[in-house]
């Protein structure tokens, strides 16, 4: 009995020691497993050593990623890659970089990875995340309709400028005391996308209206997080917001009262345009119906209301920090303009030290830094390494709009870097915020325009300044854009003005 007992516990020892044996084997197969998984294929491009499992996440400042990824570029090249999460990511920097991938190798380059993050809001709809046929015709057809309602004609630069009107009541309602000025410039510039897509404005105290600028504004700030684009993680709370957003733009966008009243050949706006084009016969496979209007429209009002209103909010901040370049930006627009008229697009070559400012304001407040990702559709070579087909691309437009070699003095606000000796404007090829290719800003002559009309009427109207004992911050908050921290700030009408308002 002894010897069986005995027999029994080397047994279960044998047992015990084995099943440690065959755990550790496990523990370091899958060590090795992930390290070899880890392994940069042959001749693809560098970059920092990744982690099992967690990938180069830590490799990056995530609320700083554009930084970080800047900073890497000066180790390991202009074409480098990393691992984000179970996936590798090659990050562009510099002009000659992006010109050679997103303009001479676009075709390749010219598509979206598949974000889980949006599979739930559009299921492959709208203009933004689109891949293929469908987003050639949604893109086409977006630009045709906006050219069509004005974008770069007088016709748009009219309602900008009224649109003015009513901002300008708002701050000068305030009567010079501090107020953030947020949601007022959200209002204007939501008001002309809703020109274009509705046909018509919309009082800023209009409860839908108030509803569906603060479901852009949440949309944006919930997609743009640094770690939800680099991580591709879902988001419930995304999710719950656009179908929130969609449920409510749908309601507003009174499809069925415009399909009653639909004349094809005097369409009101963007709606009507949009359901000529889903009646249209004989059409197979027609990538345009009611469900793709609703993602459409979505993908215009964050895109059109988000960037410039941000731009917008920079602007006021840098001017009321650089108050010796507002004086002279508003000088120059007396002496062009004066005050017995609004400002025309037609002044922008007469105005070179205003016009200058507004690039500058752009360029240095890198609205959105690392662009938005590409992948790519078969191998491509570039700066001599081989990057498969699959592979997710960051342009980061950060190593162009702060490149020491092009910019006199990158990080700081300096007009100078648009003009000559002669103090004409000059045009910067590394002036690229907008992107370059054809997935560059599908609204980019739109936020040209709205920019140039509504700074150029700030400065005419009024005069800005921080509060008594404030400093402007300049640390931006990471969302879909780099927003300036929320901000107070004094806005009076300039004396020359006041019997205008």
């Amino acid at each position: 009995m002894l010897l069986f007992e005995q027999a029994e516990k080397i047994q279960s020892q044998l047992g015990h020691k084995l099943c440690n044996s065959l755990l550790i084997f496990t523990l370091v197969f899958l060590v090795i497993a992930e390290c070899l998984r880890n392994r940069r294929p042959r001749n693809f491009p560098p970059g920092p050593l990744a982690l099992p499992l967690v990938g180069n996440m830590f490799s990056l400042d995530l609320r700083n990623a554009h930084r970080a990824m800047t900073e890497l570029a000066e180790t390991y090249g202009k074409v480098y890659s990393l691992k984000l999460g179970s996936t590798w990511t090659v990050v562009l920097n510099g002009l000659s970089t992006m010109q050679e991938a997103l303009l001479n190798k676009g075709d390749i380059l010219n598509d979206r990875p598949v974000i889980p993050l949006h599979v739930d809001k559009d299921r492959n709809q709208g203009i933004i995340f689109t891949n293929g046929h469908l987003w050639k015709e949604q893109r086409r057809f977006a630009l045709f309709t906006l050219k069509y309602f004005g974008v770069g004609k007088r016709s748009l630069e009219s309602s900008i400028l009224n649109e003015f009107i009513y901002l300008s009541k708002e701050f000068a309602n305030e009567k010079g005391k501090p107020f953030n000025p947020h949601y007022i410039i959200n209002k204007a510039v939501s008001n002309i996308i809703c020109s274009l897509v509705f046909g018509q404005r919309f009082d800023y105290c209009d409860e839908k209206f108030l509803k569906m600028t603060h479901l852009v504004d949440k949309v944006a700030q919930i997609e743009g997080s640094i770690w939800t684009q680099v991580s591709q993680m879902k988001s419930k709370m995304f999710t719950v917001v656009v179908i929130d957003f969609v449920t409510h733009i749908s309601k507003y966008l009174k499809i069925e009262m415009h399909s009653s009243n639909l004349d094809p050949s005097e369409p009101r706006d963007f709606i009507d345009c949009y359901l000529n084009e889903i009646q249209k016969d004989g059409v197979v496979d027609s990538v345009f119906h009611e469900e793709n209007l609703v993602t459409c429209v979505f993908d215009l009002f964050v895109a059109g209301t988000e960037t410039t209103s941000t731009t917008l909010r920079w602007a006021l901040l840098y001017m009321a920090k650089y108050t010796e370049i507002q004086e002279k930006v508003q000088a120059e627009i007396d002496r062009v303009i004066g005050q017995s008229r609004q400002p025309s697009m037609e002044d922008r070559p007469k105005l070179p030290y205003t016009d200058a400012v507004i690039h500058e304001l752009q360029r240095i407040s890198n609205i959105v830094p690392l662009s938005l990702p590409h992948v790519t559709k078969r191998e491509v070579q570039l700066e001599g390494y081989k990057i498969p087909k699959g592979v997710t691309v960051i342009p980061n437009l950060t190593s162009v709009l702060f490149d020491k070699s092009t910019w006199e003095t990158p990080y700081t606000f300096n007009p100078g870097h648009f003009l000559n000796k002669e103090g004409k404007f000059v045009k910067q090829a590394a002036f690229i915020p907008f992107s370059l290719g054809k997935r560059a800003c599908l609204g980019e002559n739109l936020a040209r325009m709205e920019l140039f009309l509504f700074f150029t009427s700030f400065m005419q109207r009024f005069t800005f300044s921080m509060p008594p004992g404030m400093e402007p911050v300049f640390k931006p908050q990471a969302s879909i854009t780099l927003k300036p921290s929320e901000y107070e700030i004094c806005i009076t009408q300039r004396e020359v003005c006041q019997s205008r308002i």
